[in-house]
């Protein structure tokens, strides 16, 4: 009854804060460059989502790695369709790469519209690469991150993936910071069927930026495996010390 309950409050919120959006969109394009009123709105429903249940919600590590006013290529790792809510909570205005197919999904590929997202079509690898660098280098400039999941698909197993080297040549082009991200626990917000665990944890962990100068003095597939190294680690720790508690 609970979950139920908890479905149709997000659901009426998530409609409300859709409708604004639309609204905000249309009021503000003419100034607002990076869309940051519709990207509040969207931090708004996200914060409805993992915040409403009293023991849920997102808990982040590392806050202090980030700048807010520092446009960054944000990298992180793939479990769930719940990971793209997640980074919201972060002080960045971002764009996410998103597959085309998300780009169907009722409400959620208008946002994606209103967002200014990166939409790609995967079934043409060299089209999208040069898509996500042409629009990835636009909102750079303009001041706005762009959040890529270099795996390139969702884990199947839970681990992470070998990295694409889209997001670091991107990183390189722009002149700015790859900013790691590591989420864990988006794929235990539910129990069996459509029930919510209501005590779930969702963990964030921002790891410390590789600076612009870092990337252009090294080859990109160092600083591409040092990042995904750092981020195994950084995972297997965290769910370590879950399991301790």
């Amino acid at each position: 009854m609970l979950s139920i309950l908890y479905y149709i409050t997000t659901f009426v919120v998530a409609i409300v804060l859709y409708t604004l959006s639309w609204v905000a969109f249309i009021l503000c394009y003419p100034f607002d460059k990076r869309r940051v009123v519709v990207h509040t709105l969207s931090k708004w429903i996200t914060d409805v989502t993992f915040g409403l249940p009293p023991h849920m919600g997102r808990d982040i590590i590392g806050k202090e790695n980030i700048d807010p006013k520092q446009p960054y290529v944000m990298v992180l790792n793939h479990n769930s369709m719940m990971d793209i809510m997640c980074p919201y909570v972060l002080p960045l205005i971002f764009k996410w790469v998103s597959k085309r197919e998300a780009y169907k999904i009722p409400l959620v590929g208008r946002l994606l519209f209103m967002h200014g997202d990166i939409v790609i079509n995967r079934s043409n690898p060299k089209e999208a690469m040069r898509f996500v660098h042409t629009q990835g280098l636009k909102w750079l400039k303009k001041g706005a991150s762009v959040a890529i999941f270099p795996e390139g698909t969702r884990s199947k197993n839970g681990e992470m993936g070998n990295f694409k080297a889209g997001a670091f040549i991107l990183a390189k082009e722009a002149g700015v910071p790859v900013l790691p991200i590591v989420i864990d626990g988006t794929t235990t917000m539910l129990r069996k069927g459509p029930w919510m665990n209501w005590r779930n944890r969702i963990t964030l962990k921002v790891l410390k930026p590789i600076s612009a100068e870092e990337i252009e003095e090294r080859s990109i597939k160092e600083v591409m495996e040092d990042v995904h190294t750092n981020m195994v680690n950084t995972l297997a720790e965290i769910r370590a010390n879950k399991k301790q508690k």
